[in-house]
């Protein structure tokens, strides 16, 4: 009994997002007259979410230590251009390279924000903003005319975000699974992965204790970089074409998985189950929304008004574990 308890307390917002998530769908569905839980519709909204799932693991870290990442839907635009750029002039290219291509891409970024950060000291919000300009704009210096279409594409490549591997589980759905394991594993077990919620919830703290926070920093901004250059060409390929705004404004979705999965943007509080939850929710939102008739401008004030509660239920949570924490101290 003291054991379930302790699990609830310390899952209390993982546990109410999954209900959310259940009796919203179960909502929807009836008022769909059932065309919401099919495993078609299931499927779908699974693998629309997945890009945003992907990208949100790297915003989370960085929400951890306290920053921000305003230039991650400019890096999912210009690895995606990068990346198909080259595949039209070279459609021998194998389908994984591209992918990697496009990483490499994010991984540059994710350097530049780094160093910016870490190193240069600037502010996470103002760093991110100049680079979500600059990175906007060499798309336009890598294609010009701003698009790859489909058919300059190669169905290999195309197949990879698009015909599931087994099961007729779509293949992005699987490699979102995949970076989650990943990234539960080292941020629970791997000394690195604590440390970025030392840095999140005190610099100086982190320092003292020898933690090096510009190491930390750089890393973790590579990483979101990353995760963003292999979104976009996930994104690009599931989608069938790159713009010269792809990606425009996806960083605000991406801050809302998180806020919504009960990651701080204050930093040093956050777990990657909230996150995939948060992503999840979010997701079926977007799809539920048109299939029972809300208009498009009541969509985007329902987004809003949920991150609202979102933040106001995470503060209450928050408020509760400290209280109960000071008096299970003075118990003592």
């Amino acid at each position: 009994m003291k054991g379930t308890k302790s699990f609830i307390n310390n899952n209390i917002r993982e546990i109410v997002l999954a209900i959310v998530i259940i009796v919203l769908a179960v909502f929807v569905n009836i008022r769909s007259s059932g065309a919401f839980l099919t495993g078609e519709n299931i499927m779908d909204t699974l693998s629309e979410t997945a890009v945003m799932a992907i990208i949100s693991v790297g915003m989370m870290i960085v929400l951890l230590t306290g920053g921000i990442d305003l230039s991650a839907g400019a890096v999912m635009g210009l690895a995606g251009m990068t990346a198909t750029t080259i595949l039209k002039n070279n459609h021998n290219l194998n389908p994984f390279t591209v992918i990697l291509i496009a990483v490499i891409v994010g991984v540059l970024c994710g350097l530049v924000n780094g160093f910016l950060v870490a190193k240069l000291n600037i502010f996470p919000i103002i760093a991110t903003l100049g680079t979500m300009y600059i990175f906007r704009g060499l798309v336009y210096v890598v294609s010009p005319i701003g698009r790859v279409n489909p058919q300059e594409m190669t169905t290999p490549f195309l197949n990879i975000a698009t015909k599931p591997w087994f099961f007729k589980i779509n293949n992005l759905v699987l490699i979102t699974i995949i970076i989650y394991l990943i990234a539960w594993y080292l941020l629970e077990y791997f000394r690195a992965g604590r440390r970025i919620y030392v840095v999140g919830n005190s610099i100086s703290s982190a320092r003292i204790s020898g933690i090096k926070a510009s190491k930390v920093l750089l890393w973790v901004y590579t990483i979101a970089g990353a995760l963003a250059g292999l979104g976009g060409i996930l994104y690009v390929g599931k989608y069938s074409f790159a713009t010269g705004d792809t990606g425009s404004g996806f960083e605000m979705n991406l801050i809302a998985v998180c806020v919504l999965g009960g990651v701080s943007v204050t930093g040093g509080t956050g777990k990657i189950s909230g996150v995939i939850l948060g992503a999840i929710l979010f997701g079926e939102l977007t799809r539920a929304m048109p299939m029972i008739n809300i208009s498009e401008f009541w969509q985007e004030a329902v987004r809003g008004l949920i991150i609202i509660l979102s933040v106001i239920v995470n503060a209450l949570i928050q408020r509760n574990v400290v209280r109960k924490s000071l008096e299970r101290r003075d118990e003592l």
